[in-house]
């Protein structure tokens, strides 16, 4: 018998249908784009519907189908929990969505906010801050293409992920943000349908009492709620889940290519449809014990789970699931990250004076060099989804108070904004090696913090909120 739940050549072949739709669907809007605004910001309409879908889809990551699996697998229930507790991020961002909207009228990414509030020096720590995040979760949606591949069909890692990297790199190529929101909406009805399919059909085939017995004589610690390092876990992912999205452009270029009057709503209304998600996809791994599944690489255990149980059909459902939401990031990435490429550093210090046609022809330069880039890294493979993508939360989760306080209060200045984030992720780097990746965000966060708290303390002037209108 076969030791995977598809044949090579089924796993080919939905990747080949699925590319050749995406791609296709791409190129057809992107002949809608006839400016580099339209390419960047969807032309700043964006309603709800395809608001609240984009959000949802955009934030079921590798995180929530491969990682959420890995982590309940290592700390229980908590890493489901406290995975699902990532949804916050969604819902605070909410205000802040509308807030960005009104003061940065004509900006266009997380970068014009800080350096047009903080000045070039704490513009630059976030703009590193940002390039280690972008490339670190670009890295682990790659990898999550290729190990996908590998549990479900045996087909080579390399060649899973340069598939995956190839599809979402040329239709965001052709289409843009107008593009990454029309397929998000797409993705989102998949994988919410996907999620519901899978969890019926294991709740059928093994069952919850089941599932309970066997961990409590075998792995009780799975179940413990005091389990020390579970519980670090929670409150680390909480910020690190902050940090993610209130500073990362992904989710600025949403809030400004929204309509105004529907930014908050569909922030909740995401948050809302994500909540449920990394429970069912992590619920999945808590059979792996009573299954006899031990899988070589933690990070297999979620698709590996679900084909054992439900076989090849189930192994399709799942297989396009994770698909569908690893595009979904994929292709948000891509253009969030050109945008700051383009937008911060080419055409605020390289050609101030560059028009439109030259804009959205770097734009898309600078898209296929990020996946020619990302593509690289991933051949290497150094190390599981969960260490890479906490190892960036030593560096997102320095920023959360720096931007919250600098949105809302005109008293914090560029150089404690800039000292925040640069200390608060020092300090997070050194607890993610002294001791453990599941503190490293919480460290970083409570130390920029309290420098930020310090900085509005001593401060003596106030930022003229105008100065934001600027282009």
């Amino acid at each position: 018998m076969d030791e995977f739940a598809l044949s090579t050549s089924t796993g080919f072949i939905i990747i080949a249908l699925f590319g050749l739709a995406w791609i296709g669907f791409g190129y057809y809007l992107g002949r809608s784009n006839r400016s580099h605004e339209d390419f960047a910001l969807a032309g700043r309409n964006v309603g709800f519907a395809f608001a609240s879908a984009t959000a949802m889809a955009t934030w079921v990551t590798s995180n929530t189908t491969l990682v959420a699996p890995e982590l309940t697998y290592q700390f229980g229930i908590w890493g489901m929990v406290g995975y699902s507790f990532a949804a916050l991020g969604l819902f605070m961002f909410a205000p802040l969505a509308a807030r960005i909207r009104k003061l940065l009228t004509h900006g266009y990414t997380s970068g014009d906010f800080i350096r047009l509030r903080f000045g070039f020096w704490a513009w630059l720590i976030f703009m590193l801050i940002s390039g280690v995040y972008a490339l670190g979760w670009l890295v682990s949606l790659g990898m999550a293409g290729g190990i996908l591949l590998q549990a479900l069909s045996g087909l080579d890692y390399a060649i899973g992920m340069s598939a995956i990297l190839f599809i979402c790199v040329l239709y965001t190529l052709f289409g843009g943000l107008r593009a990454v929101i029309a397929t998000d909406f797409i993705q989102a009805i998949i994988i919410i349908t996907g999620v519901v399919v899978v969890a019926v059909l294991i709740l059928n085939n093994v069952g919850v009492e089941t599932i309970h017995t066997n961990l409590s004589e075998q792995h009780p610690r799975l179940l413990d709620l005091l389990f020390p390092a579970a519980v670090m876990f929670l409150f680390n992912n909480l910020f690190f889940g902050l940090g993610e999205i209130f500073h990362s452009n992904v989710w600025w270029s949403r809030a400004l290519a929204f309509k105004p009057n529907v930014a908050s709503r569909a922030f909740i209304t995401g948050g809302l449809l994500w909540l449920p998600i990394p429970i069912v996809t992590g619920f999945a791994a808590l059979a792996a014990p009573q299954l006899g599944i031990f899988p070589a690489s933690p990070d297999m255990v979620g698709p590996t789970v679900a084909a054992a149980v439900l076989g090849s059909a189930g192994a399709v459902i799942v297989f396009i699931v994770v698909f569908s939401a690893l595009a979904s990031s994929l292709d948000s990435l891509l253009a969030a990250s050109s945008d700051l490429v383009t937008r911060d550093i080419y055409q605020q210090h390289i050609n101030p004076k560059a028009n439109d046609a030259r804009l959205f022809k770097v734009n898309r330069l600078t898209i296929a060099g990020l996946g020619l880039m990302t593509w690289l890294i991933c051949l290497l493979q150094l190390t599981t989804l969960a260490a890479l993508l906490n190892f960036t939360g030593a560096f997102v989760a320095s920023t959360i108070f720096p931007i919250v306080v600098g949105l809302y209060h005109p008293k914090l200045s560029g150089r404690y904004a800039a000292i925040a984030m640069l200390v608060g992720t020092c300090a997070g780097l050194l607890s993610y090696f002294l001791i453990g990746f599941y503190v490293a965000a919480l460290s970083a966060c409570l130390v920029s913090a309290v420098i930020t708290g310090i900085g509005v303390w001593r401060s003596r002037t106030e930022f003229d909120w105008r100065q934001l209108q600027q282009s």
